[in-house]
């Protein structure tokens, strides 16, 4: 779950740009091989899936990333499994849309898009409540407060 929100947080605005961090040692640092075939699906995939999660989109928007992809029973001592193929420049991509479909399962509505207008990362709300609502308190949500109480008082 981890790997689906650093590829959904790899476009941060630093100081009013968007930077891209997704680069080879990016992919290389997750178990790619940072190739260029690669990269190119990371960034596909970090684009169609932030879109599904703000609502933008359909998950169906996702089905071209999963072509080709099987599942295949492996029957081992400590039971049954499932291995994922896919093809080698595919599998970090394909593995984020596979961790984004077991949040929904699991834990609907709990990965989302910080609340702050001016960011555009995402969060995995794992409070007991779910009412997490920025990425950060200590960034997004400090601001944002000090925000309201200053349009209160003035």
């Amino acid at each position: 779950m981890d790997a689906l929100l650093d590829l959904l947080n790899s476009r941060p605005l630093i100081d009013g740009e968007e930077r891209d961090a997704l680069d080879r040692q990016w992919a290389r640092e997750r178990g790619g091989d940072g190739s260029a075939a690669e990269l190119e699906l990371l960034r596909q995939a970090r684009d169609l899936l932030r879109d599904v999660v703000r609502g933008d989109s359909s998950p169906v928007a996702l089905r071209p990333l999963l072509d080709g992809v099987r599942q295949v029973p492996e029957v081992s001592a400590d039971g049954l499994s499932w291995e994922v193929e896919t093809p080698p420049h595919a599998r970090l991509a394909v593995g984020a849309v596979l961790d984004w479909a077991a949040l929904e399962k699991d834990l609907p509505g709990r990965l989302r898009a910080c609340a702050n207008d001016e960011c555009q990362l995402f969060l995995l709300d794992r409070s007991r409540a779910n009412r997490a609502r920025w990425c950060s308190m200590a960034a997004c949500g400090n601001r944002e407060k000090a925000r309201r109480h200053y349009q209160r008082n003035h």
